[in-house]
């Protein structure tokens, strides 16, 4: 039987439902809904599209949006002083900067600025002081994917106490808050990465298998165990059509989709794992949805602690 999908936009859109009474509230108590900055620095087409769902979604969400581009070209110190100026405003409740920065502000430049944003606005999650206290389990803002699916979990009924988790990849963006979020959940974890022996073996251990290692199709069925649930955490953008007939040789229909348009998306797990899997995540429109969804939320959550303050 194949896997049951977890369908991420509805339960994001589910979330974000839930937010309309909350973002009510701020509104009452500030006199103004909750107030999001986005920076975008540089062109970057992968970067713009995500920017551009963000704002929309904020926008549809009923929260203050401020979007702050800045050139390609601009300096660290630009960067830096953008950041400072939305850290001291009272119309901001949470700051994004979006990542890659582009490399010629150096190889340092993101956790610089992660850094210098106030933990207070800290939405995505990124910074020391965010990290610290989700190491420690204390209350603050978790990275929004790792969060996201934790939300997926719960809201698909999907049991997480005693169970083995296995996370392929160890980003500080995903791998290691997905590792920590599943440990506070009472998970036994097991991290890993390139260097990790035997992955597949280790992989066929998990209950639930999370996957961001940024790999197009690499976890094949091999990976899985029988009714194994799967996050595929990956996007990636198929446009060589050797590939793609490889990639989906059992599926003609996004074999079809790929000729058509000349590109498709496929996560970092193998479409065929669908065979194995008990429950797995699409792409798109599986993780991708909850990340931005939990960025709403954890914007919200910084305006109601301006309220309470």
């Amino acid at each position: 039987m194949p896997a049951k999908l977890i369908d991420g936009k509805a339960i994001a859109q589910q979330l974000r439902g839930e937010l309309a009474a909350r973002v009510a509230t701020v509104r009452r108590k500030l006199g103004r809904p909750p107030g999001l900055a986005i920076v975008l620095v540089g062109d970057d087409p992968a970067s713009q599209v995500y920017v551009r769902s963000k704002l929309k979604t904020a926008e549809e969400s009923g929260l203050i949006v401020k979007f702050e581009p800045l050139p390609g070209g601009a300096s660290l110190e630009a960067v830096l002083g953008l950041v400072q100026k939305l850290n001291a405003s009272k119309e901001i409740d949470g700051i994004l900067v979006q990542s890659p920065l582009p490399a010629a502000l150096g190889s340092d430049a993101e956790q610089q600025v992660f850094d210098a944003i106030d933990p207070a606005k800290d939405v995505d999650g990124f910074s020391p002081i965010s990290a610290g206290h989700l190491a420690q389990n204390r209350p603050g803002f978790a990275p929004c994917t790792p969060a996201g699916v934790i939300e997926m979990l719960d809201r698909s009924h999907i049991e997480i106490q005693g169970k083995r988790a296995v996370v392929l990849g160890r980003s500080d963006i995903v791998g290691k808050p997905m590792a920590m979020l599943l440990l506070h959940r009472n998970a036994t974890v097991t991290i890993c990465h390139s260097r990790t022996r035997d992955l597949a073996a280790v992989a066929r251990g998990a209950e639930i298998l999370v996957v961001a290692i940024g790999r197009a199709a690499m976890v094949t069925s091999d990976y899985v165990a029988p009714g194994a649930v799967v996050i595929d955490v990956g996007m990636n953008r198929i446009t060589d059509a050797s590939q793609a007939a490889r990639i989906f040789a059992n599926h003609p229909k996004r074999l079809a989709v790929f000729k058509k348009t000349g590109s498709i998306l496929v996560g970092d797990v193998h479409p065929d794992v669908a065979d194995v899997a008990g429950a797995l995540t699409p792409v798109p429109g599986g993780v991708g949805p909850l990340t931005i969804a939990m960025l709403m939320a954890n914007t919200v959550k910084a305006a109601e602690a301006r309220v309470s303050v």
